[in-house]
């Protein structure tokens, strides 16, 4: 399988954002991970790209989710 572009858009208080960090980890997946609270540039980045403050925001080889949708997730990878 070929390693797809991840980022993750995050912060440290958020479940989600580490179940999802936790799934790639188990998938083999290497992630870029931007903390949205301290990154005001990656903040503007994720509301641009999905419209909303909601984390986690994942892009998957340009694809966007919002939230740990894995059932997505796994369909993209396919």
């Amino acid at each position: 399988m070929k390693q797809p572009k991840v980022k993750i858009y995050t912060t440290p208080t958020c479940p989600f954002c580490v179940m999802a960090k936790e799934w790639f980890r188990v998938k083999g997946l290497e992630y870029e991970e931007k903390n949205v609270a301290e990154d005001m540039e990656a903040r503007q980045e994720m509301v641009e790209l999905s419209g909303q403050m909601g984390v986690p925001v994942i892009t998957l080889d340009g694809e966007v989710v919002v939230g740990f949708n894995q059932t997505l997730l796994e369909s993209l990878l396919d």
